[in-house]
C-alpha cells in the first residue's frame, strides 16, 4: 500500500531512493520486471549487470535511484537529486523510502535538518513496520511517532495507515504539491506491520506467541 500510493503520486522524472527491501518500490515506480529479477539472480542483463543483486536494484531512467542495503543510506542521494532538480529548475520531487530503524540513524536528523534548511522538495517516507530487526519501535524511541519528529525541522510531520493505500495517496498528494509550491520537505510516516521474522529462521522472540507466523 505504502509503494502504491506514494508512486500513484510520481512520475518518471521523479526519483526516489529505497531501502534493502526495494523490490516493490521498484515495481511500483514501473523498473523493468525481466532486467529486475536477471539482477536478483546475477545475470549479466541484470539492471546493474548483476553486479548489484537484490539489494541494490536501481534504473536511473525511471528515477530509482536504488535499493541500499547501508541502512538510513538513501537520505543523502534523495537529498542530492533533490539540489540538482532546483538546480536544473525542474517541477520534479525526490522520495526517500525508509524504516523505523533507520529513523534512529543520524543520517535521518542530518537529512531532515538539511532539507528543511533549503526548502528542498524531497519526501520522507518512513514505513513503520514496528521493528528493527528484533527490536520494537517502542523499546528504541524515546518519541511515541516518528512523525512527530519533524517539528523539530520545522516541517510538516504525517502519520497514516500504511495498510490503506488511499490514505497514503492523499497524504503524499499533499506532500508533492507542498514541494512543487517551494515550501519544502514533508515527513510522512506509514504505520505497517512486520508479519514475518527479519529472515528465515528468525524465531521472533520479541513478538507475543500468539502473533509468531
Amino acid at each position: 500500500a505504502v509503494a502504491t500510493g506514494v508512486m500513484s503520486q510520481l512520475n518518471d522524472d521523479d526519483y526516489i531512493t529505497s531501502t534493502h527491501r526495494g523490490h516493490g518500490h521498484a515495481i511500483a515506480k514501473g523498473c523493468d520486471l525481466n532486467g529486475m529479477m536477471a539482477e536478483i539472480m546475477g545475470k549479466r542483463d541484470g539492471l546493474g549487470h548483476g553486479k548489484g543483486g537484490s539489494m541494490h536494484v536501481a534504473e536511473i531512467d525511471k528515477g530509482m535511484l536504488g535499493a541500499n542495503g547501508i541502512v538510513s543510506g538513501g537520505f543523502g542521494l534523495a537529498i542530492g537529486a533533490s539540489i540538482s532538480i532546483i538546480n536544473q529548475g525542474k517541477d520534479n520531487v525526490a522520495v526517500c523510502f525508509f524504516g523505523d530503524g533507520a529513523a534512529n540513524e543520524g543520517n535521518f536528523h542530518e537529512g531532515l535538518n538539511f532539507a528543511s534548511i533549503l526548502d528542498l522538495p524531497v519526501l520522507f517516507i518512513c514505513e513503520n513496520n514496528q521493528f528493527a530487526e528484533g527490536t520494537t519501535h517502542d523499546y528504541a524511541s524515546a518519541s511515541e511517532t516518528i512523525a512527530e519528529r519533524a517539528a523539530a525541522y520545522n516541517m510538516p510531520g504525517v502519520r497514516v495507515d500504511g495498510m490503506d493505500v488511499v490514505e497514503v495517496y492523499k497524504a503524499t498528494q499533499e506532500a508533492v504539491e507542498r514541494a512543487k509550491k517551494g515550501e519544502g520537505p514533508t515527513l510522512i510516516e506509514c504505520d505497517t506491520y512486520r508479519k514475518y521474522g527479519h529472515f528465515e529462521g528468525d524465531e521472533q522472540k520479541v513478538k507475543s506467541p500468539d502473533d509468531r507466523n
